[in-house]
């Protein structure tokens, strides 16, 4: 019989496979050496094969690609509800190959090597960037110890540090000294390995049209950009925005039930590495507020940037009055709306000018 579709469950060392046929009967079942898998796939005639895109499933699946065998990726937690019994190789080989076969699956985009190369960068730089920190941290808090406190900023330390360690006064240990200055040096060390890596991923931003083209975008830089097109790759599997915010967690979880809908927080799933470049993003990036002229007096009077500045008399006094008078000023609320009166009108609502309705 014929093998249409194969589930390949990955491993460093023993990889199980799992062949089915067109009608879904089970063809093959067998464990394969590591050095025996690219072998193996290249004697087979072109087939389906699913894979959990796990560690190296993307260089397996370019491997497989080159012998004409289409390669489908899925999440671990989308093959998870497939395995019937209890978790061993064979079940989650033949879980891989049910799941693949799915219209509703939803597959991971096969990485290319520069754009793993991309990412490598990135995590290497995640790495370094928490190692600085925690290095950071571990000299503020010995010098707590001697009653020496640090202002809070790494950058404080690279400041401080050296005024501690000349200081003769401070009572300090010799055996002290010599620590905190191996610390400072291995402080410095790991900052300039953050820079060389930046200036790597500065340089690839530099040379992607795309990337250029997403840093344009307030609140994204090259960092971020990068990050993001090193990670999409084409962005063309998303249908819109909408899509790729919830992809990325950005969106509220729905817990709905009984045609009541419910929503919590946001999802979080996805990259947290890149969900995180785009919140802090975000935050750092001032929001824009619609122009002051095109709202309505009482607004214009109350907006902080159009407060009306007092001193001595004149003209700079008479617009202070007048913008005084206008925040004052309150809307008439019908009789029927005041204390004792009848509530069964309603209250004309005022509508923000800042409303995004």
């Amino acid at each position: 019989m014929k093998m249409t579709t194969i589930g390949l469950d990955l491993a460093k060392n023993i990889f199980q496979v799992h062949g089915v046929d067109e009608q879904g009967q089970v063809v093959l079942k067998k464990s394969l050496k590591r050095t025996k898998v690219l072998p193996f796939f290249a004697n087979l005639e072109p087939c389906r094969i699913g894979m959990e895109a796990c560690g190296g499933a993307h260089y397996w699946a370019r491997q497989f690609e080159r012998f004409g065998h289409t390669v489908k990726l899925m999440a671990p937690q989308f093959v998870k509800p497939y395995v019937k019994t209890n978790k061993n190789d064979a079940a989650d080989a033949e879980a891989i190959c049910e799941a693949v076969t799915r219209p509703s699956m939803r597959f991971v985009p096969i990485k290319p090597p520069e754009q793993q190369a991309v990412l490598a960068l990135h995590r290497a730089r995640q790495g370094f960037v928490k190692a600085r920190t925690a290095q950071a941290n571990q000299i503020r808090g010995l010098l707590t110890e001697y009653g020496l406190v640090i202002p809070q900023g790494i950058g404080q330390i690279a400041k401080r540090l050296p005024v501690v360690l000349e200081d003769g006064e401070n009572a300090l240990p010799e055996v002290f000294r010599a620590l905190l200055q191996r610390l400072g040096e291995h402080l410095k060390t790991l900052n300039r390995q953050v820079e060389e890596l930046d200036e790597q991923i500065q340089r690839w931003h530099r040379e992607q049209a795309a990337s250029r083209k997403l840093a344009a975008i307030p609140g994204i830089g090259p960092l971020t950009a990068s990050a993001l097109v090193a990670t999409l790759g084409d962005a063309r599997q998303f249908e819109n925005g909408r899509q790729l915010a919830a992809w990325l967690g950005l969106v509220p979880k729905q817990h709905s039930s009984g045609g009541k809908p419910t929503l919590l927080g946001i999802g979080k799933r996805g990259d947290t590495y890149l969900r995180t470049l785009l919140i802090h993003g975000a935050r750092g990036h001032p929001r824009r507020q619609a122009p002051i002229e095109s709202c309505g007096k009482l607004a214009r009077s109350v907006a902080p940037s159009t407060k009306p500045k007092c001193g001595g008399g004149g003209p700079g006094q008479q617009k202070c009055a007048e913008g005084l008078g206008a925040a004052r000023a309150r809307p008439r609320v019908p009789t029927g709306l005041r204390p004792g009166g009848d509530r069964s009108v309603a209250e004309p609502s005022i509508e923000s000018p800042y409303s995004t309705k």
